[in-house]
C-alpha cells in the first residue's frame, strides 16, 4: 500500500514575511538586524548586504554580495 507524504507548508511567523515574497529590487531587515536588498530570487536569494548588527572584526564577512535561503524571515 503506497501513502501519500504529506506537504509541509511554512508559514512566516506574525509581522514577517519570507523573502522570496518581496518584490525584486525592496530592502528587507531580518530579526537578528541584518539589512540588506534583495536582487534575485529563484531557490535561493541574492542579495546585498549593507548592514549587519554583528561585531567590528565580522562585517568584511557578512557585507556585500551574499546567497541566503529564500524562505528566510524578514520584517514586513
Amino acid at each position: 500500500m503506497k501513502r501519500k507524504i504529506k506537504e509541509i507548508k511554512a508559514k512566516p511567523a506574525p509581522g514577517m514575511m519570507f523573502l522570496k515574497d518581496l518584490p525584486i529590487g525592496k530592502m528587507f531587515e531580518t530579526s537578528s538586524g541584518i539589512r540588506g536588498v534583495l536582487i534575485d530570487c529563484d531557490i535561493n536569494a541574492k542579495v546585498v548586504i549593507l548592514s549587519a548588527g554583528v561585531e567590528e572584526e565580522d562585517k568584511q564577512y557578512y557585507l556585500g554580495k551574499q546567497t541566503i535561503a529564500a524562505e528566510t524571515e524578514v520584517y514586513k
